[in-house]
C-alpha cells in the first residue's frame, strides 16, 4: 500500500492560487475580445468540492462575463418539456463564460439514483447527451466536464463538519445523507454515465479532490491549458484629475442616518492569551 499523500501546505496554495487566478482574469478579456464560448461542467459526488472550486474560479472575474448556474428542482412546467430544453436557455453567447455547478447530467447521477427519473428517460439520455454535446462543440462552444472525485470516508467527514458549522450546515440536504447509503449506486451510475458520455468531442476530466487545496489549483491550471486564450494588451487608462466643487456645498452629516459604528465596539483578539 502506498504511503498517504500529503495535503498541499496553504502558504503554496494561497501563492499559486493568486498567479492562477490572474491568468483568469486574463483568459477572460481574451473571451470577451474573442466571442468565444466557453461552458464548464462541475459534477461530482456531494461534498466532493465542486462549489469551492466555482468560487475560487469566479472569484475575481467580471460577473457579466462569467456566470454560475445552479438551477433548483425543475417546474411542472419544465418536467413537461424535452429533458435539455431548460439548460439550452443558459448556454454562452458570444464572449461569455458559463460554470455548471451541476448539469443536465443530474439525470445519470441523482435522478437515476434516486429514483426521479424512468428507465426509459434514463435510458434516453444516455443515448442523447453526447449528441446534444456534439452539437454545442459543432457550433463553436468549448464544452469542458470535471468529475470530482472523493473516497467515502473523506465525503463522511466532510459531512460531519458541515453538521457542526452553522454557517455549512445548509449543505446537508436529505438527499445528500442518504447518499452514504447508496455509495455503490452512485459508483455504478458514475460508471455507466461515463462509459456512454466520455465522447472525444467532450471528455470527461477526473479531479482528485481527497485534498481541496490541491483539486482547486489542478483543475484551474488544466483549464487554462486547453482554452487557447491569448494575453491581451490591456486599454491605456488615465484617471482624470477632480474638478473642484466650487459650486456645491455637502449638507450636514447630522441630517443624515449613518449605519451605528459596530466595528468600534470589538475589542482586538489578545495576544499570546493576555
Amino acid at each position: 500500500m502506498s504511503a498517504k499523500k500529503p495535503r498541499l501546505r496553504k502558504a503554496v496554495y494561497s501563492g499559486e492560487l493568486r498567479r492562477l487566478q490572474t491568468e483568469l482574469v486574463a483568459m477572460q478579456e481574451w473571451v470577451r475580445a474573442s466571442g468565444a464560448r466557453i461552458v464548464v461542467i462541475f459534477e461530482g459526488r456531494d461534498a466532493a468540492g465542486k462549489g469551492s472550486a466555482i468560487k475560487r474560479v469566479t472569484q475575481y472575474l467580471n460577473p457579466r462575463i462569467a456566470r454560475i448556474m445552479a438551477l433548483p428542482m425543475p417546474t411542472d412546467r419544465e418536467r413537461g418539456q424535452w429533458y435539455f430544453q431548460r439548460y439550452i436557455e443558459h448556454l454562452p453567447a458570444a464572449g461569455e463564460i458559463v460554470l455548471m455547478d451541476r448539469s443536465w447530467y443530474n439525470r445519470a447521477g441523482v435522478e437515476r439514483v434516486m429514483g426521479y427519473c424512468t428507465a426509459d428517460e434514463y435510458r434516453r439520455f444516455l443515448h442523447q447527451a453526447p449528441l446534444f454535446e456534439r452539437m454545442l462543440v459543432e457550433d463553436g462552444i468549448l464544452l469542458v466536464k470535471y468529475w470530482f472525485s472523493v473516497s467515502d470516508r473523506e465525503q463522511e467527514a466532510r459531512f460531519r463538519s458541515r453538521l457542526n458549522d452553522p454557517m455549512r450546515r445548509w449543505k446537508l440536504s436529505e438527499t445528500d445523507l442518504l447518499s452514504i447509503t447508496k455509495w455503490v449506486d452512485y459508483s455504478k451510475a458514475k460508471d455507466e454515465m461515463f462509459v456512454h458520455t466520455d465522447i472525444p468531442e467532450a471528455p470527461w476530466w477526473v479531479v482528485e479532490s481527497e485534498d481541496k487545496l490541491a483539486a482547486r489549483l489542478n483543475m484551474i491550471s488544466h483549464l487554462l491549458s486547453i482554452v487557447p486564450y491569448e494575453h491581451l494588451q490591456p486599454p491605456d487608462v488615465t484617471i482624470p484629475p477632480r474638478p473642484a466643487a466650487s459650486d456645491y456645498e455637502r449638507p450636514p452629516r447630522e441630517q443624515t442616518r449613518p449605519v451605528p459604528d459596530y466595528a468600534a465596539t470589538l475589542t482586538p483578539p489578545k495576544k499570546n492569551g493576555k
